[in-house]
């Protein structure tokens, strides 16, 4: 007596299961960071229409800044490496920039497509040098990784002064960039195209960072943070994760850097100099560390900062050369007390101490009775 044997389906893996809720989640929050950053490219436009033109160039520096500071929040707030040299990795991108720019011009080339390959170059210039520091970074703790960092702020400025035949020493590069496209009219505003190109270049690396935050790397840049020792029991690889994490921060610095190249029009060791690097750092502690908001925050503190310097200067009758040795360590006496006050009263940053207010404006709110 023969017997048939119906054909009986795989079962299915649990780990299938156990995907699918994960692979839903990722495609949600990506289409929630598309809509926002969809949302946020209108709004820019919008106020580009409705600012004068020196408001749209002080918001493209914002947007330029911003590039370093998310870039800075991911590394320290989120993987705990202080650096104390990203203004040197922005001044990296912005060098790159100005040379590609200018070895264009030379050549007679011209095109929309030659700022975004001069932008690519800036952020692959800058991966290597983020690279090699990283992994140099990924060996040290503490006071030795910060020496480090705060050594790469100190010479690669001073490698454009040494080598003056390439980057002209202290007087810098220009960075020639071509007009408005015709297309947007004869009369179209300067500053609202470079709010245009700044605005969409941060918006991507912002779109890039917040998934990058919300995949495994980030679930592991946090892991490495709280406990290296768990972290390699757990099987991750604390230096590779570490050296990933400075690269990340490095490309973002040096599209900064380009872009404020790319405004500015161009480029001297100046405008890189140690303070710089200082003024980022307290601006991501200031907004709030391991938030992109609070990157935020940090950057329009940055483009503020100047203004408020100069107007507290204009208002105290002093003498020219007072006035001038003032304005010029006033920025820093003013970031430190900020530092110092928000540490105070609010460890977590403006961002964080926003939240705690909406939080308890939610918590006071009225229940609906059934």
């Amino acid at each position: 007596m023969s017997a048939t044997t119906a054909a009986v389906p795989p079962k299915q893996r649990p780990d299938d299961a156990a995907d699918r809720p994960v692979d839903r989640r990722r495609g949600s929050t990506l289409l929630r960071h598309l809509a926002i950053v969809l949302v946020a490219g209108v709004v820019l436009v919008g106020v580009s229409y409705a600012v004068e033109p020196f408001r749209n160039f002080q918001l493209a520096t914002v947007a330029a800044y911003l590039c370093a500071t998310a870039g800075l929040t991911v590394l320290t707030g989120l993987n705990g490496q202080l650096s104390l040299g990203h203004g040197a990795l922005m001044a990296t991108g912005a060098y790159t920039v100005a040379l590609c720019q200018n070895a264009f011009a030379d050549r007679g080339m011209t095109g929309g497509w030659l700022l975004p390959l001069s932008l690519v170059a800036a952020i692959v210039s800058t991966v290597a040098v983020g690279a090699v520091v990283g992994v140099a970074a990924a060996r040290l703790r503490g006071p030795y990784l910060a020496g480090v960092t705060l050594a790469v702020a100190v010479v690669v400025p001073a490698l454009a002064v040494t080598f003056d035949g390439v980057f002209n020493g202290e007087q810098g590069l220009s960075v020639p960039v071509e007009p408005p496209p015709l297309a947007l009219g004869p009369y179209f505003p300067y500053e609202r195209w470079q709010l245009w190109v700044t605005g969409a270049a941060t918006l991507l690396a912002m779109l890039l960072l917040a998934n990058l935050i919300r995949s495994r790397y980030g679930r592991t840049f946090r892991a490495v943070r709280d406990d290296e020792v768990a972290a390699r029991l757990a099987g991750i690889h604390v230096a590779r994760t570490q050296v990933l994490a400075f690269v990340v921060s490095a490309a973002t610095a040096g599209l900064g850097g380009a872009l404020l190249a790319v405004l500015a029009q161009s480029v001297s060791p100046g405008a890189f100099s140690l303070t710089l690097s200082l003024f980022l750092l307290m601006a991501v502690v200031i907004g709030g560390l391991g938030r992109l908001t609070g990157a935020l925050w940090g950057a329009v503190l940055l483009v503020a900062l100047p203004d408020l310097t100069h107007s507290v200067t204009e208002m105290l009758t002093l003498s020219p050369a007072v006035a001038q040795r003032l304005e010029g360590n006033l920025p820093l006496a003013i970031f430190g007390l900020t530092l110092i006050v928000v540490m105070i009263a609010a460890p977590g940053g403006v961002q964080g101490l926003l939240s705690r207010l909406g939080r308890a404006l939610l918590a006071r709110r009225p229940t609906r009775r059934s």
